[in-house]
């Protein structure tokens, strides 16, 4: 089930999260998003519950807005896992290695495009994979190989690059 959370409702969860790091519960790296919740909850408007949404170290957002619930997102956050949050049950997977989530979401993708051909899905939507990534880490060599394998291969992958002008602190 997709989540129905505000831009309001992100941008207070987040402000938690920063408060409980500030505060020492979160002993972890902790990357905060901000400033993109509404063009999120658009893009989200079109993942549907069986595609696959997969990122990187700021996808507090994309995991509540898949529909994973608040306080098991919060919960993961609280145990570390704050950069490489995975929630298989809700098609949710994230990697703290810049640019390995991509290799991942093309193996996804060919399971996916198998499994639907073999099927023989004349008339059936097809599952989709949406990889969320930093624009900096668009700039990695794997990222580049997984989206001209995917183009190559007609792999029902979206790749959506978030540019937030950083790379990590510095400015792009």
């Amino acid at each position: 089930m997709q989540s129905t959370a505000s831009a309001a409702d992100l941008i207070a969860f987040e402000e938690e999260m920063a408060e409980l790091f500030a505060a020492g519960e979160i002993r972890s790296p902790l990357h905060l998003a901000g400033g993109n919740e509404n063009h999120l909850i658009e893009i989200f408007r079109d993942i549907r519950p069986n595609d696959w949404v997969l990122g990187s170290w700021r996808s507090h957002f994309h995991s509540i807005l898949k529909g994973v619930p608040r306080d098991e997102v919060r919960r993961a956050i609280l145990n570390g896992r704050s950069i490489a949050l995975c929630f298989p049950e809700y098609r949710v997977l994230c990697s703290a290695i810049v640019g390995g989530i991509a290799p991942i979401a093309i193996g996804i993708a060919w399971a996916i495009k198998k499994e639907w051909e073999s099927a023989d899905h004349v008339n059936g939507d097809i599952d989709r994979v949406y990889v969320f990534l930093g624009d900096m880490t668009v700039e990695c060599g794997v990222v580049h190989e997984a989206m001209k394998y995917a183009e190559g291969h007609k792999l029902p992958v979206t790749w959506i690059v978030e540019d937030n002008g950083l790379s990590v602190k510095t400015d792009t």
